[in-house]
């Protein structure tokens, strides 16, 4: 199985599959999609609409992993289910965070 992350120079990439429009906002462990790749499951109440879900998912990883909201960011699939975020900080000790909420 894949990881749902891999680690970079500055930090971690982040791969998540986001559902807007919950009735809460939670991480909810990872998933292995047909071609083999794993994501975390993500829900948020905001709308897809103007970057709003986008924005809940970068608050709700940034306090799962306990790093201020402006460490994360969507670097691809703004407009897609499958997101990646870029999470800006020391590789391993992210690595190591990720690692326990996927669990």
């Amino acid at each position: 199985m894949n990881a749902p992350f891999r680690i970079r120079e500055t930090g971690i990439e982040l791969f998540v599959r986001l559902t807007p429009k919950s009735s809460v906002d939670r991480l909810e462990g990872v998933e292995t999609s047909a071609d083999g790749r794993s994501h975390f499951k993500a829900r948020v109440r905001a709308v897809p609409e103007n970057g709003a879900a986008n924005q809940a998912l970068e608050k709700l990883v940034a306090r799962a992993l306990g790093v201020p909201g402006s460490a994360v960011s969507v670097v691809a699939g703004g407009t897609a289910r499958l997101k990646t975020l870029r999470v800006v900080g020391e590789p391993a000790t992210l690595a190591k965070s990720v690692a326990m909420f996927g669990a």
